[in-house]
């Protein structure tokens, strides 16, 4: 993309953004799309309600993605390892690795995630755009474009292991 197309340069405040998604799930609010940094990256903040999963265990081959957690605790899988990522920690998730988070406290949490390139945001604003969350069939329908593979298998045994909701 062209530098004379992107976004002008401006302060995103704290109140700014309505956050988009089920409010009784975990809640985006794009902060700076694709189009606005030249393709090169785009930034969200995912508000983690208690013990909510961010999305299916899935891996994407286009995309890193830089997750630094702001409050809270936060769960994931990271390729077969589980961990726990902390207010100030920098979980990354490269390309073609299994990953998912959810919120592993009682209490709410929030963090704000990097995707470098850009692109895959638009695939979080479709799943928020759902009034019920999708089928497996339409994930893998919607996440194709993006080259992006869903685990529903070891997703369900996930949110069981963790007493998660999604």
């Amino acid at each position: 993309m062209d530098d004379a197309v992107m976004a002008a340069a401006r302060i995103l405040r704290a109140g700014d953004g309505e956050p988009l998604g089920d409010p009784a799930g975990v809640r985006d609010r794009f902060m700076i799309d694709g189009g606005d940094a030249g393709g090169r990256f785009a930034l969200v903040q995912h508000l983690f309600p208690p013990r909510a999963l961010l999305a299916p265990l899935h891996r994407h081959h286009l995309e890193d993605e830089y997750s630094y957690v702001l409050s809270g605790r936060i769960g994931g899988i990271l390729g077969e390892q589980e961990v726990v990522a902390e207010p100030g920690d920098l979980v990354f998730k490269p390309r073609n690795q299994w990953h998912t988070m959810w919120n592993a406290s009682d209490e709410p949490a929030a963090v704000l995630e990097l995707i470098s390139p850009a692109g895959l945001e638009q695939f979080f604003r479709w799943i928020d755009s759902q009034t019920e969350f999708p089928s497996p069939e339409e994930l893998a329908e919607k996440g194709a474009p993006y080259r992006c593979d869903v685990d529903p298998e070891r997703t369900g045994a996930l949110i069981e292991r963790h007493g998660l909701r999604f």
